[in-house]
């Protein structure tokens, strides 16, 4: 939950000295200029590498923590999908500080930000940008004004209250980080990450996000309301003065070298077949499909989910100051990386079930990997 809003500083500035990762995460005696009789083995580099990013972890949410109250869990799953390069959607309804996370966020990885607003009538050229014929010198040309989508982290305010045509502008930036305007390829800045909010789908003016954009987020984040205790803390702390301002650990370039680490994270031949094997596990009509899956599934999770659970594990390892990714891992993300990628039926729906049942029951019957 939030503190008072306050102006926020330029990416960079604040009371944090950014310190790159090239320097935290720099181990003596790896590297190029590593010193003959000094040099560390690969085993060795990965532990020292995973400490301090486990160290960096604590940084990062102790600076959150001056502008965020509570929502640990909520924090811990988005800094995973940003370490392991991912998108992520935020449910939950107004006014639970959505909004303030994701530009506190922007602010300690030291990101470009924009924000957009979606709403009934924004239209696909408002996100990506438009052509417009423009007087020069040379005589009249066509001259392209970027649009908001040209920056690092992107806040999808509501993306649920605007209709599917203007929803499906963002398939492109989210997948193949560019977007195509009037026939021109344009990349986007790296790192790029989109974080979504939604509204509940039962609130009055949304529309379903389409299977194919939700199946582009790596997580699908739940926000409930904040505990009495929090929620006392927000109250005296937007009442009274004004808070420690928020600053910036990381730039661009860090956040870049910190996802290529987790790329290195070595994963288990069982542990990546217990996240397929789960993943499968959600798909009905098929010989090894259980009762319930049947009864209750429309749609199963695809093999992007696999994906997104081993990904996702790496970054969780890492920043848990931890060299491998374990059952735990996977386990632990199973819920943001499958809920929203579960389409229950009508039975379903009429019965009560949610996709967040289904993941139990998955979990439940699923057999821990060998090794």
């Amino acid at each position: 939950m939030p503190a008072e809003p306050q102006p926020h500083p330029t990416p960079g500035s604040g009371s944090v000295t950014p310190v790159p990762p090239q320097t935290r995460l720099a181990v003596p005696g790896s590297g190029p200029g590593a010193t003959p009789g000094t040099a560390v083995s690969e085993h060795q580099r990965q532990r020292e590498l995973a400490h301090r990013v486990g160290q960096l972890h604590g940084d990062i949410l102790r600076e959150v923590g001056k502008a965020v109250i509570g929502q640990k869990e909520v924090i811990e799953q988005i800094l995973i999908a940003v370490f392991s390069g991912g998108h992520c959607l935020l449910t939950g309804a107004p006014g639970l500080a959505k909004t303030l996370l994701v530009r506190t966020l922007g602010d300690v990885f030291g990101l470009s930000f924009h924000r957009i607003q979606f709403t009934p009538d924004l239209m696909p050229a408002d996100i990506s940008g438009v052509e417009i014929l423009e007087e020069s010198p040379e005589g009249r040309k066509l001259v392209f004004h970027k649009g908001p989508i040209f920056a690092n982290l992107i806040l999808a305010d509501e993306i649920n209250r605007t209709p599917p045509k203007t929803q499906s502008a963002m398939l492109e930036a989210m997948q193949e980080r560019q977007v195509t305007v009037a026939g021109r390829t344009m990349p986007l800045p790296q790192p790029f990450f989109v974080l979504a909010t939604q509204n509940p789908i039962e609130m009055e003016g949304t529309y379903p996000l389409p299977e194919a954009q939700l199946d582009r987020f790596t997580f699908n984040v739940l926000i409930d309301y904040p505990g009495e205790d929090d929620e006392v803390r927000v109250i005296q702390q937007t009442t009274g003065r004004a808070g420690e301002q928020v600053g910036a650990l990381l730039n661009d370039t860090d956040l870049l070298a910190c996802q290529q680490l987790v790329r290195e994270v070595p994963v288990a031949e069982p542990v990546a077949r217990f996240a397929v094997r789960l993943a499968a596990a959600s798909r009905p009509n098929r010989p090894e499909s259980s009762a319930y899956v049947n009864q209750w599934v429309a749609w199963g999770a695809g093999v992007r989910a696999a994906q997104c659970l081993i990904l996702a594990g790496k970054a969780r390892a890492l920043l848990h100051g931890r060299p491998f990714v374990s059952e735990d891992d996977v386990r632990a993300l199973a819920h943001p990386v499958l809920r929203h990628r579960i389409l229950v039926n009508y039975r379903a729906r009429a019965e009560g079930i949610d996709p967040s049942r289904i993941v139990d029951q998955l979990l439940d019957q699923a057999t821990p990997a060998a090794g």
